[in-house]
C-alpha cells in the first residue's frame, strides 16, 4: 500500500519530478498526498488530501530544489485528513520522513516521546518514527539515530528521510518493498518500478533490515542486524517505460483488458527444463501447498483443479492469511507454490516465511523481477504480463492461471500438449477481444447497473472462477456479487433469488455442463436472470456472452468477459475502474 517516492541528483526540479513520480504510483493510494524538498538548509512541503493526479505544474510554488520525497497515502492509521498525509516533520520541521507499512508499538513510543515533551499533530504511527529519530539526533549523528530508531520500531516499514542540511537521503526497509533506481548521476527510490522507469531501468532492491544512505555520488547499503556494509547487484529491468502508460485506452483496466491478447504468449516463454525440474519437485514433494491473497488467491484455487484433473496431483490450498492456522503440516520435502502480482503482497510473504522455517522448499509465480518473493524463493516463474497498474487484475490473473496450466501439464509429462492448448487459447482470445464483443458487453451493463445484488455459479474450475469474478464485480461496479459453487445453491444461496436478480453461471463444454444448466433452471424457476458465459447458447439464458470452447483453459476465457462486464458497470455507475475505492494495488500491510 502507499506510494512512495524520491529524487536525489543534478535537476533541480526535484518536487515536480517527484510528484509525476508519484502520479504513475497512485494506484498504491490515493487517499492524500504530499511532497517535501530540501532548498536552501530548509523543508518546503505541500500537502493535499484527494488524488495527486488532480495536481498541476505550479499549483505550489516549490524553491528550486535537487532533492525531494513524496508519499501518496492509503490510510491505515488515522482518518483521510491534511494533518494525517504524509510527509511528517520534527517539531522544527528539519526532519521530514514518508512511510508504508504498521508501526506495531507506535502508541506505545508515542506515549514514551509525549512524556518527554515532543508535542504530535496527527493520528499516525508513522509521526512517531521521526519523532523518535528526533529524539536520538540529539546524542548521535543522522545514520545512527536512524539505526537506533528502527531497532525500537515492531512491524513493518518502508521510510525515506531527509534533513534540512544534509543533502542526502535515508531509506530503510521491513516487509514493505523499497527500489533504488540508478541513472546518470542521479538516484531514484520508490515502492515500485514503473515511477521512475522512464529514467533507468537499473535498480537495486533494498532487503528486509536494510538502510541505504544515498548521497550525490553514491548509493551505500547497510545490515541493521549487524550495522556492516553490503555490496548490491545491480539489476536490469526488461520492461519498456511505455507499458507503463495508458496510451490510446481511456483507462489502464481495459488496456490492460485488451492486453490479454498477447500476455498468455508471453508468460509461455519459459525454460522447458526449468519447468520440468519444478513439476519434479512437485511430483516428489511430500505435500504441495498454493497460497495467494484476493485474486491470486482465486488462482491458486482454480489451479487445485488443473492439478488434479491434468496433472493427476493432489495440491492443497490456503489463503495467505490463513496459511497460519494449517502450516502444522508443512514438512522439510513439502513444496510452497506462491503466487503473487506484485511479489510484495505481506500475508503470502508471511506464509513462504513460515514454510521456509520448516525446511519447505517455495516456487513463485510472480511478475515482478527482483521483487521480495522472487529474491526469497527457490524457484521462480515470471508471468512476464508487464507492468499491471490498475488496482483490478486482469492480465496479470490469466497469465498466472496459464503457468500454472502449464505446470499441470508438465506432471501429466505433457508439457508440449499444453503448450498448445494454451497457444490455441491465446489466439481464440485475440479473436474475442474485438469491439463487437465489447459492445454486447455493454449492452449487458446497461441492463443491469442498478441492480443492488447479482451471484455467480459454476462447478469445477469454474467455480474459483465465480468467485474471482465476484471480486471483479465488487471491486469495480461496487454491487454486491457473490460466488457460489453452482450445486450449492439449493443448500442456502438459492434463498437470496427473487423476481430478475442478475445469476451468471459460468459453463464448460465438459461432464459439468448438464448440471450447472440444471440449476439455471432452478433459479430461474424462482425469477432469476440468467446470464450465461458459455460456448453454446442454451433455452434457459436470457442472455448469452459466447465464450471460446477452451477446453482445460476453460477459466481463462470464462474471466475475460467479467472483467470487461466489471470495467463497464464501473463506468455507468460514475466509478474509477482503475482506482476502486477503499483498494490499493500492492497490499503491502496485514
Amino acid at each position: 500500500m502507499c506510494g512512495i517516492f524520491a529524487y536525489l541528483g543534478p535537476k533541480t526540479n526535484a518536487p515536480e519530478l517527484v510528484i509525476e513520480g508519484l502520479k504513475k504510483l497512485e494506484y498504491r493510494g490515493y487517499d492524500s498526498w504530499g511532497v517535501a524538498a530540501q532548498a536552501n538548509n530548509r523543508i518546503d512541503s505541500c500537502k493535499k488530501v484527494g488524488k495527486i493526479s488532480a495536481y498541476q505544474v505550479g499549483d505550489h510554488n516549490f524553491a528550486a530544489s535537487s532533492l525531494a520525497i513524496g508519499h501518496s497515502r492509503w490510510a491505515t492509521h488515522g482518518g483521510v485528513t491534511e494533518a494525517n498525509a504524509h510527509p511528517h516533520f520534527n517539531a522544527d520541521h528539519s526532519l521530514a520522513l514518508v512511510h508504508n507499512g504498521i508501526i506495531e508499538n507506535y502508541a506505545e513510543i508515542r506515549a514514551d516521546l509525549e512524556s518527554k515533551g515532543h508535542k504530535f499533530v496527527s493520528q499516525t504511527d508513522t509521526e512517531s518514527i521521526v519523532h523518535l529519530i528526533d529524539f536520538h539526533l540529539k546524542s548521535m549523528s543522522l545514520e545512527e539515530a536512524v539505526k537506533k530508531a528502527m531497532s525500537e520500531m515492531h512491524g513493518r516499514y518502508a521510510i525515506l528521510l531527509i534533513k534540512a542540511d544534509e543533502q542526502k537521503i535515508i531509506a530503510a526497509r521491513r516487509g514493505s518493498p523499497l527500489i533504488i533506481g540508478i541513472g546518470q548521476g542521479e538516484f531514484f527510490v520508490g515502492s515500485d518500478i514503473p515511477a521512475f522507469l522512464e529514467y533507468t531501468n537499473q535498480v537495486n532492491y533494498l532487503d528486509d533490515d536494510q538502510m541505504v544512505i544515498i548521497d550525490q555520488e553514491k548509493a551505500q547499503f547497510y545490515d541493521l542486524k549487524t550495522n556492516s556494509p553490503i555490496e548490491k547487484r545491480l539489476i536490469t529491468i526488461e520492461w519498456q517505460a511505455s507499458q507503463a502508460e495508458k496510451g490510446d485506452y481511456p483507462h489502464f483496466m481495459i488496456k490492460e483488458i485488451m492486453e490479454q491478447k498477447e500476455t498468455i504468449r508471453r508468460a509461455l516463454e519459459q525454460d522447458d527444463q526449468e519447468i520440468q525440474k519444478i513439476a519434479e519437485a512437485i511430483k516428489g514433494a511430500f505435500g504441495t501447498y498454493l497460497v495467494g491473497c484476493g485474486t491470486a488467491g482465486k488462482v491458486c484455487l482454480a489451479a487445485t483443479y488443473q492439478f488434479s484433473h491434468i496433472g493427476h496431483r493432489h495440491v492443497n490450498f490456503a489463503v495467505g492469511s490463513e496459511f497460519s492456522s494449517l502450516q502444522d503440516f508443512i514438512k522439510d520435502r513439502s513444496l510452497m507454490i506462491a503466487v503473487s502480482q506484485s511479489g510484495e503482497t505481506a500475508d503470502t510473504l508471511e506464509a513462504i516465511h513460515a514454510a521456509k522455517s520448516k525446511g519447505a522448499k517455495v516456487l513463485s509465480i510472480i511478475n515482478v523481477k527482483g521483487s521480495t518473493m522472487d529474491r526469497e524463493s527457490d524457484f521462480a516463474l515470471h508471468i512476464k504480463a508487464g507492468p499491471e497498474k490498475a488496482v483490478a487484475s486482469t492480465k496479470a490473473t490469466t497469465a498466472q492461471m496459464a503457468v500454472l496450466t502449464l505446470l499441470a501439464y508438465a506432471c501429466a509429462g505433457r508439457l508440449e500438449a499444453g503448450k498448445k492448448l494454451l497457444l490455441d487459447t491465446q489466439s481464440q482470445i485475440n479473436d474475442m477481444l474485438n469491439p463487437r464483443y465489447e459492445d454486447h458487453i455493454r449492452t449487458l451493463a446497461d441492463q443491469i447497473a442498478k441492480v443492488e445484488s447479482m451471484y455467480i455459479i459454476g462447478k469445477g474450475v469454474n467455480y474459483a472462477i465465480a468467485l474471482e469474478s465476484a471480486i471483479k464485480l465488487q471491486e469495480i461496479s461496487y454491487i454486491h456479487a457473490e460466488g457460489f459453487a453452482s450445486g450449492e445453491l439449493k443448500h442456502g444461496p438459492i434463498a437470496l433469488i427473487s423476481q430478475s436478480t442478475p445469476v451468471i453461471a459460468l459453463i464448460s463444454n465438459d461432464q459439468s455442463r448438464k448440471d450447472v444448466l440444471n440449476n439455471c433452471q432452478e433459479v430461474k424457476a424462482r425469477g432469476a436472470y440468467v446470464i450465461g458465459i458459455a460456448p453454446e447458447n442454451d433455452a434457459v439464458f436470457d442472455f448469452w456472452i459466447k465464450v471460446p470452447d477452451a477446453g482445460e483453459a476453460q477459466g481463462i476465457v470464462n474471466i475475460i468477459p467479467i472483467q470487461l462486464l466489471a470495467y463497464h458497470l464501473g463506468l455507468l455507475r460514475k466509478n474509477d475502474p482503475d482506482m476502486p475505492r477503499n483498494l490499493a494495488k500492492s497490499v503491502t500491510v496485514k
